[in-house]
């Protein structure tokens, strides 16, 4: 058992098993136990790298008793690493009561980074990520899902929802009644051998889904509103900015960090720009 306790939040793969990070690894290895949403899940995980730590289950059902106990043994000296079921635990999931109990308590809680199906998902969509608001699991009776719908309708993002495989088409058919003819993408099965994404409009999506029978964790990925996706200035506009700085008196390295920042761009783009610039000039 360690002299200081610690809460170690570990990210475990989201299907592939080969997604976990060796400091992952070493954390599940080196713990004084490990708390699981299912132990099953977890052991799975173990077994496949040879890892024997002892395993108890931290879920749902048992939050109210098991929290407290997990806290003080960490105040006491032990390290828990904390595992959900796929993902990072806390995010839409029970572990987070265990993270705020921690701290609350003045314990220390340490994040080990990886896999994430909300990241996974938005980038395979193809949607406009320069903004994006998940909302984890969406209400399932059919009047609170349209407001909760309508109150994003405005918001220039893209929205990320955890769903049932079975509800899948249902939401998507409300998402379309709500928010239009919005570019969609749903993402399932995701790293694993099935995995499959399938974009189109809100309609499409929820007609092609309605005749299959899904199977595995559903993401859905809903981009903006129309007209509001940010197009990526032109490079003369870029260097006119640039410049305009330079001209006022800021160095080039400055302005083109002050420019990167005031578009949103990287600052590797805006000085390419500003560079091919300089390459005409000459």
């Amino acid at each position: 058992m360690s002299a200081q306790g610690r809460l170690l939040v570990c990210a475990t793969p989201i299907g592939n098993l080969g997604d976990v990070t060796l400091r992952v690894l070493d954390a599940l290895r080196d713990a004084d136990a490990i708390a699981a949403e299912d132990t099953r899940v977890t052991r799975k995980l173990l077994s496949h790298y040879d890892l024997h730590t002892p395993l108890e289950s931290y879920h749902a059902a048992n939050l109210a008793k098991r929290t407290p106990a997990l806290v003080g043994r960490i105040r006491e000296g032990a390290v828990i690493a904390l595992v959900s079921d796929a993902g990072t635990p806390g995010i839409s999931d029970p572990g987070a009561r265990l993270v705020d109990a921690c701290l609350d308590a003045g314990l220390a809680v340490e994040v080990l980074p990886g896999s994430s199906a909300i990241v996974t998902a938005l980038a395979a969509s193809g949607l406009p990520t320069y903004a994006f608001y998940f909302g984890g699991f969406l209400p399932r009776k059919r009047g609170p899902l349209a407001r909760r719908l309508e109150s994003l309708a405005d918001l220039d993002a893209t929205l990320v929802f955890y769903e049932s495989p079975r509800r899948a088409a249902r939401t998507l058919a409300a998402a379309s009644d709500v928010l239009g003819s919005r570019r969609a993408a749903v993402a399932r099965e995701l790293t694993k051998v099935y995995e499959e994404v399938v974009r189109g409009t809100l309609a499409e999506l929820a007609e092609s889904l309605e005749a299959r029978e899904l199977k595995g964790e559903v993401v859905i990925v809903i981009g903006p509103p129309d007209g509001s996706e940010r197009s990526e200035p032109d490079p003369e506009t870029i260097r006119a900015e640039v410049d305009a700085l330079v001209a006022a008196g800021s160095s080039r390295k400055d302005a083109v960090a002050d420019v990167a920042d005031s578009l949103g761009l990287g600052k590797n783009a805006v000085y390419r720009a500003a560079l091919e610039g300089e390459d005409a000039a000459d």
